[in-house]
């Protein structure tokens, strides 16, 4: 190696350092270090914080330097490990009753007890109350990969984990929280019992009513919500109710429901284009009596709860959208790769080429998307914006690939014999359920228009 090139390199070296903040003599110690070895150490630490040295044999010098952030893709060891323990399960145990599941309409109980063995039910909760005691990113991820297999099972997943998880851990009670954190965390799948007939976007016109007891010690639910996910496994409902309709949506308050409660009754499940092993039914409250020391949190701010709560739903969603598409990439690739026509393999056709290079694209930039704004939200930086722009795009981009790859498979696409056709029935709730599209864009554009002023 000539000292020329040495040197160039130290330069290079020190001309990169000084564009990233780090005060540096290109003088003396470079020209040293332009005839040594330069070691570069870099850790990576739990806040995604990179910490870098560089050293010179003979004179010691460091210079140590802080904000170097990792890409938002990039994820800590918990995180890829928590993201490939999902992976791992959900291609050896999932994916083989995935067809199964999906034509009997239900998912089976050993399923549902392997995502309790595996944790992946307690994300966030603490480990003082039985759970995994992990971050937000490390919820969406595993919500991602189950997706990849069967978005049936990453929809209850993700429901449980961002919606009612984290509902008892923001605003409940210690009483509440040591109730139901430790179930939620082995035994207890949870529902979120929010919508009717007459209030799906428009939340907050339900009729469900809640009466307060003359000595103030519980309340009486009375009313039925519609299409409510998770509600034939659940072992708990998270039911919004008014107890003052007058206040219109102040009057609003959640309660915790044991689904055993008299009173309560679940209803046939509906018969669904896509995610047909989540079970989506009616639920019917009549004279449901719930302690008072059962509301989550305060009495008239359900409606800012569920507002908030949904805001984090959103990036589950992108979450789960971002997962179909890979999973319609895993199916067409392969085939792709392996299939000839006219003596060349089908990924070699340069229109193929294009058409999967735009899709995996465009999968990249959702990646981004969501998990730019799971570390916004980690980092208690307003988000609302970010999350709806995510669900948007990347429901988007789920049902792009879906039809894509069918039309990629040809013939076999269009069968049973892939899941592709589940894909492509699967990811069309995205761009409705958690907030339609539409909706994102009103939330979308309000906050532009806020910006603007």
């Amino acid at each position: 190696m000539s000292l020329a090139y040495c040197r160039a390199t130290a330069h290079h070296v020190a001309r990169s350092l000084q564009r990233s903040g780090i005060s540096s003599s290109t003088s003396s110690p470079f020209c040293k270090a332009a005839r040594q070895n330069i070691q570069f150490t870099a850790i990576i630490s739990g806040s995604r914080t990179l910490s870098a040295s560089v050293t010179y044999p003979d004179e010691s010098m460091e210079h140590s330097y802080e904000q170097r952030r990792l890409p938002v893709t990039q994820f800590t060891e918990d995180e890829e490990m928590i993201r490939d323990a999902a992976r791992h399960w959900a291609n050896e145990e999932l994916r083989p009753l995935v067809r199964d599941m999906d034509n009997e309409g239900k998912t089976r109980p050993e399923v549902i007890q392997g995502l309790f063995d595996h944790g992946f039910m307690g994300m966030e909760i603490p480990e003082e109350y039985g759970g995994s005691g992990m971050n937000f990113t490390s919820a969406c991820l595993v919500v991602e990969e189950l997706s990849r297999v069967d978005p049936s099972v990453s929809i209850l997943v993700d429901i449980h984990n961002t919606l009612t998880n984290n509902a008892v851990r923001f605003w409940g009670s210690e009483e509440l929280k040591k109730k139901w954190l430790p179930r939620l965390a082995s035994d207890a799948v949870s529902s979120f019992a929010l919508s009717e007939a007459g209030s799906g976007t428009d939340a907050f016109a339900m009729k469900t009513t809640a009466t307060e007891s003359p000595d103030g010690s519980y309340y009486t639910l009375n009313g039925e919500k519609l299409w409510i996910s998770n509600s034939r496994e659940a072992g708990v409902f998270l039911v919004f109710a008014n107890v003052n309709p007058t206040l219109r949506h102040k009057g609003i308050t959640a309660f915790m429901v044991d689904a055993n409660t008299e009173g309560l009754h679940v209803g046939k499940a509906e018969k669904k284009l896509g995610l047909r092993a989540s079970s989506t039914c009616p639920v019917v409250l009549d004279d449901v009596k719930v302690d008072t020391v059962d509301i989550l949190g305060e009495v008239g701010l359900g409606y800012k709860y569920c507002i908030n709560i949904l805001n984090e739903g959103r990036i589950g969603i992108a979450s789960q959208q971002i997962g179909i598409a890979k999973g319609c990439m895993d199916i067409a690739m392969p085939y792709l790769n392996d299939r000839s026509q006219f003596g060349t393999k089908l990924a070699d056709f340069q229109g193929m080429e294009h058409q999967y290079a735009q899709i995996a694209t465009e999968i990249h930039a959702a990646e981004i998307m969501t998990y730019n704004t799971c570390r916004m939200k980690e980092n208690d930086i307003p988000f609302v914006k970010e999350a709806s722009m995510a669900k948007l795009y990347s429901s988007q981009v789920a049902e792009k690939a879906a039809s894509k790859s069918i039309e990629w498979l040809g013939g076999i696409g269009f069968t049973q014999d892939l899941l592709a056709e589940k894909f492509f029935r699967d990811c069309k709730v995205g761009s409705i359920y958690e907030g339609t599209s539409n909706i994102q864009l009103q939330t979308i554009a309000k906050r532009i228009k806020d910006e603007y002023r």
